[in-house]
């Protein structure tokens, strides 16, 4: 079973300090129409709550009451509700549904209601504890378990980010380093802004390439650029200045493999086909596909 991805064209480097990004380029042709998580929520359109009034840490909610799909995205942060959560991978949510998800908290301190319903937080999940989430998620899937987490893991690694970067948290809310490092962060995001026509973004933290990123289409790229970066900026806070910078080459051999990866079916949760492989040197790769068109492929680097 192989994915097909377009043929992409890597732009010129964007870096600041030890974060390095590469705006990816294709041909454009999607027909696939649907809204992102954070504005069909932000409208009223899209509600996302705990599946009972008891919850499940695992699990959540969500109800797309418009008359178009809602795409979620595998490491974007919902808050509120019981404790705040992370999609455990990329989701298409059928208009006029409602649909059950899997989910992994982020917030290992708190388990009683701010909120009934869940907002967008705008931000993404680091590069390391995607890769954390993806590969636990890949080896769930394997198993024919669903997209579970391994949820001791997800928290050790917000744990550890969080001493890392020196923030305190009374919930151990992952949100709290975000809002302790917000000054670095709009640094970082004036530095890095989304390029024109990209479909795609490639990261490198400290030389090292870290995620590859994949849209449709360019107006997606550019509404969950800032977002997507959000995470690898906390990444590179961690490191010191890059003695040097990771290369197109880099990028171009990375996206050279991806067809030829051993991409095997998983059962999707909304719309669409789901695929999910894993590199001989331990890079996990997965894309949510439909009708016939990658609305998100995305990859994790072996570090």
């Amino acid at each position: 079973m192989s994915v097909a991805f377009p043929a992409i064209r890597v732009g010129d480097l964007i870096h600041h300090e030890s974060l390095a990004v590469f705006p990816l380029f294709a041909a454009s042709s999607s027909h696939v129409d649907y809204d992102l998580s954070d504005s069909a929520i932000a409208k009223g359109t899209v509600s996302v709550q705990e599946v009972s009034e008891a919850g499940s840490v695992p699990d959540l909610s969500v109800d797309n009451q418009g008359d178009v799909r809602v795409l979620f995205l595998e490491g974007e942060e919902l808050i509120g509700a019981k404790q705040n959560r992370i999609l455990n991978t990329s989701i298409l949510i059928a208009a006029h549904t409602r649909s059950r998800i899997s989910v992994s908290c982020v917030e290992a301190g708190r388990w009683g209601y701010k909120s009934r319903h869940f907002g967008s937080s705008g931000r993404h999940s680091s590069s390391m504890l995607r890769r954390v989430l993806k590969a636990s998620v890949s080896k769930s899937v394997r198993a024919d378990r669903g997209h579970r987490s391994d949820q001791m893991e997800v928290w050790n690694e917000v744990a550890r980010q969080q001493e890392a970067l020196g923030a305190s948290s009374a919930t151990r809310a992952m949100a709290d380093t975000f809002e302790r490092h917000q000054n670095r962060l709009s640094e970082f995001r004036d530095k890095l802004q989304c390029v024109e026509g990209a479909v795609g973004v490639a990261v490198a933290v400290g030389g090292q390439l870290t995620t590859i990123d994949l849209f449709d289409k360019p107006a997606t790229c550019g509404r969950v650029w800032s977002r997507l970066l959000s995470g690898a900026i906390l990444d590179a806070m961690e490191v010191s200045q890059a003695e040097k910078q990771a290369e197109r080459t880099d990028v171009e051999q990375a996206l050279a493999a991806l067809n030829s990866l051993p991409w095997e079916p998983a059962d999707p949760i909304g719309e669409g086909q789901e695929f999910r492989a894993e590199s001989a040197r331990g890079d996990h790769a997965s894309a949510l596909v439909f009708d016939g068109t990658l609305i998100h492929g995305s990859v994790v680097c072996a570090m």
